[in-house]
């Protein structure tokens, strides 16, 4: 099994990505391993934290989506992978 190091938020130079991570290990969302992971590459982590941020931030309200169709995305995916949890 591979093991993925996680980045600290001192390990970061880029000031916002570092703040995202921050934001993450605060909230405890998005899931701060999965962020601090997706820190060893910038563009990935800055193009999957832009897009969650179109999908989820209300403040933004451009192509914020309701929290009911969310909920059925997310059970359609489960379902489709056969997921339990």
């Amino acid at each position: 099994m591979a093991r993925i190091s996680y980045v600290a938020p001192d390990q970061i130079e880029d000031p916002e990505l570092r703040e995202w991570l921050e934001i993450a290990i605060e909230k405890g969302r998005p899931g701060p391993e999965n962020q601090s992971i997706r820190a060893h590459q910038p563009d990935v982590m800055r193009a999957f934290t832009t897009t969650r941020k179109l999908l989820f931030d209300k403040q933004k309200n451009v192509g914020f989506v309701e929290h009911d169709l969310k909920e059925l995305v997310r059970t359609y995916i489960a379902y489709s992978l056969d997921c339990d949890y």
